[in-house]
């Protein structure tokens, strides 16, 4: 059973900012709007190019604004997407209508486009350059490319620990001092800011269902955002389902080497992640080793490390690692809710499988076929601190799944 048994799919297209013509959009045979995390967001109007009356059309050129919001009547359609058109496609069959295709993107793509070199520091008198702490240069880089940036609160609050660490643990050094300093070199602005991101254990989404619509870029926590936003049960809601869970080249822990020269001796610092208490372990021996039983797989960081910058580099590498372990993909009646970043729970697929899931990418498509959802989803070890039947995981006993009763 739907979600939405009884409505019919609204789609609202808009160009430069005002409702697309009547003619347009009855040219529309399909769209496809795909969200991830990372990089840009992106939109795809398919139009029926009858008499090639679409083909010069001004509301068509590149980096028109372009909006599109879905949903089901009489109910409001919720904006999936606003950004800019960045190519179009057109098609002259020998056979049939010429098609036009127009390909918008969000403005994640002006960062991609930028590479300048500069690195963010402050000159200090007789004490060297200071870095400049995440939180600000993260947001510098959107707002220089008209983008309004949203730092979540515990995601500021980590972010700001590991700059502490940066500071205490450089302070008496100037030069690990300029090694923690941020720079930009050979590389585009979102790439750099992806890289921060990562080292911070934050998530790059565009909000598209907020004002002003395309324009704010949330630097995510996963680890603040565990509740669930929409919920779906196999047999009603969930259309189909594909999880899977595997081990292999999964790496148990990170391991980078420290050179203290202070008291003359390389460390070895290893973090890892126990799956069967839940909990992240920290080791550190001196010289070269890797205490790891049972076979466990182990990252060994081979590039310069110090003290300073060893808990970033720990964090990059392992965090999304862990969260590869389960991952799945699905699909369901079209629900414009579903969005990358969100929580969904999955019911009535057993303990293992069921629970919470983040959602990495999500693809609507509205064309003959009618409104669907498909998603890429994965499982995160922010969860697990929660019970399985707070998640509405429910065990397989003796082949039969009891479902609980709908709450949404």
């Amino acid at each position: 059973m739907s979600a939405f048994p009884q409505y019919a799919p609204e789609m609202r297209l808009r160009f430069a900012g005002r409702p697309a013509p009547a003619a347009l959009r009855g040219s529309v045979t399909g769209v496809t709007c795909q969200t991830g995390m990372g990089d840009a967001d992106r939109l795809e109007v398919s139009l029926a190019n009858e008499g090639l009356r679409w083909l010069d059309d001004p509301l068509l050129r590149l980096d028109t604004e372009v909006s599109i919001a879905l949903g089901y009547a009489p109910d409001e359609p919720r904006r999936l997407f606003t950004g800019e058109v960045v190519g179009t496609e057109a098609s002259f069959p020998s056979d049939g209508m010429p098609m036009l295709r127009v390909v918008a993107q969000d403005r994640r793509t002006r960062l991609a486009a930028a590479s300048p070199a500069r690195w963010f520091g402050v000159p200090v008198p007789k004490l060297g350059v200071f870095p400049l702490p995440d939180p600000v240069v993260a947001p510098v880089l959107a707002i220089e490319h008209g983008m309004v940036p949203l730092l979540d609160p515990l995601g500021a609050f980590l972010s700001a620990a590991l700059g502490v660490v940066d500071v205490v643990a450089s302070a008496e050094d100037p030069s690990m001092r300029q090694r923690v300093v941020r720079r930009q070199q050979s590389e585009t602005t979102l790439d750099f800011l992806k890289k921060i991101a990562v080292e911070n254990a934050w998530e790059l989404i565009v909000e598209h269902d907020n004002e002003p619509s395309g324009f704010v870029l949330r630097l995510m926590s996963p680890a603040g955002n565990l509740s669930s936003d929409v919920t779906l049960r196999y047999g009603r809601s969930l259309m189909e389902f594909t999880p899977r869970i595997s081990t292999v080249g999964q790496v148990a822990r990170v391991s980078v080497r420290v050179w203290r020269p202070e008291i003359r001796l390389e460390l070895t610092v290893s973090v890892g992640y126990d799956w069967d208490r839940q909990a992240l372990t920290i080791e550190v021996t001196p010289g070269f080793g890797l205490p790891i039983a049972g076979g466990a797989e182990v990252l060994l960081v081979d590039e310069p490390v110090t003290i300073a910058t060893a808990p970033r580099l720990i964090v990059a590498k392992l965090l999304p690692r862990l969260n590869r372990r389960t991952t799945a993909s699905g699909s369901c009646v079209g629900d414009p809710r579903i969005s990358a970043g969100r929580v969904l729970r999955i019911e009535g697929v057993g303990e293992t499988f069921g629970g919470l899931w983040r959602v990495v990418s999500a693809q609507h498509t509205l064309d003959g076929g009618g409104y669907r959802t498909s998603f890429d989803l994965r499982k995160e070890i922010w969860f697990d601190g929660i019970p399985p039947a707070a998640q509405g995981a429910v065990r397989v006993q003796g082949g039969l799944l009891s479902l609980p009763a709908p709450n949404s």
